[in-house]
């Protein structure tokens, strides 16, 4: 936790009981238990290291596509909050796609993930399924909905136009990579703990804050333990692969490939104004995907932050909008 601890000093200069509540909160993370993660649900097809796991219901399929940055889990946190639960009760199959170890696909640019990955199992499905990309893993959706049949496509909380980031924003990834390629390009990816300091350096004082907000829970609390659920999902996780993430900082935030409509995937150039019935949810404090970012079509925004949109409360209002959108 050094970067949290640099963070915590820069705001004890300004709010020493603000960071006072931070440490102790970060000592009640650390003597918090962790749940033992269940075994990972049945797979029903696989590509590589990649596969769809099973996540039940019944109807026609509904694919949800998590990003590349942290682990697939968080659309299955727990029983209360998960999405994938929430799919499977809105008369959909739902089967979420696990993207595996990195080194299993260290050689694959974000176009390559689609290409060699996430298109391949799509394919493996007997029809056209509603497919559902969540940040990142949106992005992607968009792009493989220009490459085979699709039924539907919800976006949630996913950039398509980088160029619609704040100038600060792209300003500190740039920063960030600046520093951390060359070691990326010896290791053959980027650790996932540069990328958790890229995240928090978007509102350094809003992570100091929630530590100290979380040291004021119960600990035998159902939010105290999603919250340490929650951190450690966001500082897990696979690396990313070189590729994959000189291209996310290169191509597509410093570039705007996406947006400007130069991204080719699949040998196409593709886009967000030939998509099939498809639906953008975005989250209206959302600092990682702010909501200017998203696609082009239909959007509907969520009260809600880039994560508390999935888990949080406003999960509701995001379940009752796929509902609606995803009726047979």
């Amino acid at each position: 936790m050094p970067l949290f601890l640099e963070l915590v000093r820069e705001v004890s200069a300004r709010d020493p009981k603000l960071a006072a509540e931070a440490l102790a909160g970060l000592r009640a993370y650390e003597q918090a238990p962790r749940r033992e993660r269940p075994a990972p649900k049945p797979e029903i097809a696989r590509v590589r290291g990649a596969a769809l796991r099973d996540h039940g219901g019944e109807g026609p399929p509904a694919v949800l596509v998590p990003s590349l940055i942290n682990p697939p889990r968080i659309l299955d946190l727990d029983d209360q909050v998960s999405l994938t639960g929430a799919v499977a009760r809105m008369g959909r199959h739902a089967l979420l796609l696990d993207w595996g170890r990195a080194d299993e696909r260290s050689e694959l640019s974000v176009a390559g993930h689609v290409e060699q990955l996430l298109l391949p199992l799509l394919r493996s499905i007997s029809e056209p399924v509603a497919l559902i990309g969540y940040c990142l893993g949106g992005t992607m959706a968009i792009a493989a909905a220009n490459l085979c049949p699709v039924e539907r496509l919800v976006s949630l909380a996913a950039p398509w136009n980088f160029a619609r980031y704040p100038e600060r924003s792209k300003a500190a990834l740039k920063d960030m990579w600046r520093h951390s390629e060359s070691a990326a390009l010896s290791l053959g990816a980027l650790p996932m703990e540069v990328l958790q300091a890229a995240f928090w350096s978007l509102d350094p004082e809003r992570t100091v804050r929630k530590f100290a907000e979380f040291g004021r829970l119960d600990p035998a609390s159902a939010e105290a333990r999603r919250f340490v659920e929650l951190e450690e999902w966001a500082n897990d996780g696979e690396p990313l692969p070189y590729p994959a993430a000189k291209e996310l900082v290169d191509g597509l935030f410093g570039e705007d490939l996406s947006g400007s409509a130069r991204w080719a995937v699949g040998g196409i150039t593709v886009s967000d104004r030939t998509l099939p019935r498809s639906l953008h949810l975005t989250a209206e404090r959302d600092l990682i995907a702010p909501p200017q970012t998203a696609a082009c079509g239909e959007a509907t925004a969520i009260a809600s932050g880039h994560v508390g949109m999935i888990v949080g409360s406003a999960r509701q209002r995001l379940h009752a909008v796929l509902a609606s959108f995803l009726q047979p």
